[in-house]
């Protein structure tokens, strides 16, 4: 019967009473023991249904959008959708509402546990997985990841193309689309790669500066520079050929164009791939005139360098007794010039400019990717085209290269080589390669002739989910070869291959990518909290973070560790400069290392480090 209060209700049908009852006799019964328990539930079969179900869920009243009338409990797996959201329901125990009379907890979690068994067992022998876009571009950070695994050269994707849209907080679930304006920044970008990989010579020497921001604080060593210094800067630089490149250094001013915390005498050192290139005295101007601009004027230096991609550092030789900054304010500068100025110099600028002189194009890591071979004669040219880029377009392309797949590059190559011989032929095919829509797409092709909407994707499609999700990155030929056979879907090749991109260097990009898109940590370069709250807040506590939430999120992958310890550990991961900001004591020296909590402490787990905190902060 329907309650009381709710003459109105409508009834269920006497055979839905009967069908109900049955089925929730039979999930019961051997559940519990209790006849407590039994005799909430099935005491009266058809109150049951009417006080606890149906009375609310039905074809008129449709409470919450859940209809259960009409559909048969005997076998919730002929309508697995409407008893997911029953389990939910049930768990959140919104069903029934709090102002109704509810079973114990006992029975709902018996009921509960039956119908997830069932329904799980049912999605394991009927698996659904859905469908994903199948054709989707590829983010800035793919796309440098893929020319630095294809070529050897190293970009700022950045500089190149423009930001990625975003959809629900990740940039590599873009729509497959390209306007007229991003088709020509691909065209722009692969013609300026082309040249870099291949080693055209430039008409002119050419410059690029880095910028160090002004709230970082250059008072300590930086990772990457050679112990005994402090502060500075270190570049990734791909030189684009042999020859003399000028490096040269300009050193944060003050808003008067000051050399800032210039007292005394001081050392810079200038490196090559950490080798001296050039050390400089840099000597405050004591005369009457003081003339800022000769005090860095002299910091510059030429250097033969080999291309290829190498690492450009500046530091300063850290003195003894020198009085560390404490209390700067770095983004109010008119607050620093008068009460906290920088008490020692630090680096604003470094430029690169080159090559003078060049020595024609040297033998680069990405010339010995290109040119496997080599041709002895004219003759010998084009065969060998083919065979660079055919072993180029597959990479790029990710499947196997037939003979017809050839025809569109070696047209260029043939211009490119009536033109200005051999090498700008194979420049000219590497550009039409680099804008193919193969290259710049994820694409998956429905099977031919499928009969259901489930299928298994294929074994290339297989390697590119996974390297794309490992590296944001292509296939290697090792992963690209097995599917090509057809066995990486073999679940212990499968396995294997899995750990091996996770040992790889190249899985840092799940980390840095993905991690920092799913904790929002790429929002940290965006975000300043209040300065009159966090007076010490600047760039390097900034990294710093980031750095202790990549570390501890690489850990528990790299470890395959329990997931529960991303919401609460006893580690974490600090260096001196973040380890006094937590107040966690010995602790010293720029290098990370793990570092066990104490049982009280409030940093273990993703939630309470300074990184998530910061970027969901209001102050």
């Amino acid at each position: 019967m329907p309650p009381e209060d709710e003459p109105d209700a409508k009834r269920p049908s006497e055979a839905e009473y009967d069908a109900a009852a049955a089925w929730l006799e039979d999930q019961l019964k051997g559940i519990s023991n209790s006849s407590e328990e039994r005799e909430t539930i099935l005491s009266s079969k058809h109150a049951l249904i009417s006080q606890y179900c149906v009375s609310c869920h039905n074809a008129d009243e449709e409470e919450g959008d859940l209809v259960l009338e009409g559909f048969s409990l005997q076998d919730p797996t002929e309508n697995p959708e409407l008893w997911e959201k029953v389990v939910k329901r049930l768990e959140s125990r919104q069903m029934p509402p709090a102002d109704r009379k509810r079973p114990n907890e006992a029975s709902y979690d018996a009921v509960i546990a039956s119908l997830t068994e069932t329904l799980d067992a049912h999605a394991s022998m009927n698996p659904r997985p859905g469908r994903v876009d199948t054709f989707r571009r590829l983010n800035r950070t793919e796309y440098a990841n893929s020319i630095r695994d294809l070529l050897v050269v190293e970009i700022d994707a950045a500089a190149l193309l423009p930001k990625d849209q975003e959809s629900h907080g990740f940039d590599n679930v873009t729509v497959g689309d390209l306007s007229p304006s991003l088709v020509d920044r691909y065209i722009s970008a692969a013609q300026k790669i082309s040249r870099l990989a291949v080693g055209t010579p430039l008409k002119e020497p050419n410059s690029e500066i880095f910028r160090v921001k002004p709230d970082v604080t250059q008072e300590k060593h930086v990772a990457g520079l050679p112990l005994g210094t402090r502060g500075g800067t270190v570049i990734p630089y791909t030189f684009p050929q042999d020859g003399e490149y000028e490096i040269s250094v300009r050193l944060m001013r003050d808003r008067n164009e000051h050399v800032e915390g210039l007292k005394e005498e001081h050392e810079m050192e200038v490196l090559l791939d950490r080798a001296l290139v050039e050390r400089f005295t840099i000597k405050p101007d004591r005369g009457d005139r003081r003339d800022d601009d000769m005090i860095d004027s002299h910091l510059k230096t030429r250097v033969f360098v080999n291309g290829g991609p190498k690492e450009v550092g500046v530091a300063f030789i850290k003195n003894p007794y020198s009085v560390l900054e404490t209390k700067r304010k770095p983004f109010e500068a008119h607050y620093n010039y008068h009460r906290h100025p920088r008490l020692s110099p630090a680096v604003f600028q470094l430029t690169i400019t080159g090559p003078f002189d060049a020595e024609g194009v040297g033998q680069t890591p990405s010339r010995e990717r290109i040119f496997s071979q080599w041709p002895e004669s004219a003759k010998e040219e084009e065969p060998a085209a083919k065979k660079i880029l055919g072993r180029l377009m597959k990479l790029a392309y990710r499947r196997e290269i037939e003979t017809s797949d050839l025809a569109r590059p070696m047209q260029f190559y043939r211009e490119g080589s009536r033109e200005a011989g051999f090498e700008a032929g194979i420049e000219r095919a590497l550009t039409s390669i680099l804008v193919s829509p193969e290259f710049l797409f994820k694409v998956e092709r429905d099977p031919r002739n499928a009969e259901e909407d489930v299928y298994r994707i294929s074994d290339l499609e297989l390697a590119s989910r996974l390297s794309f999700f490992l590296w944001s990155s292509l296939p290697d030929e090792e992963l690209l070869d097995l599917a090509i056979a057809g066995k990486l879907s073999d679940p212990e090749v499968l396995r294997e291959q899995t750990r091996r991109l996770l040992a790889d260097s190249r899985s840092s990009s799940l980390v840095s990518n993905f991690a920092g898109q799913w904790l929002h940590l790429r929002n940290l370069e965006s975000v300043t909290p209040d300065l009159r709250l966090f007076p010490i807040f600047d760039d390097n506590l900034r990294q710093s973070f980031r750095q202790e939430t990549e570390l501890f999120f690489e850990s528990v992958i790299r470890e395959d560790r329990s997931v529960l310890e991303l919401l609460d550990s006893d580690y974490t991961f600090l260096n001196e400069r973040l380890a006094q900001h937590y107040e966690i004591p010995n602790v010293f020296g720029s290098r990370f290392r793990r570092v066990e909590l104490e049982p009280d402490s409030k940093r273990g787990g993703l939630l309470r480090q300074g990184s998530i905190l910061t970027v969901t902060s209001y102050s």
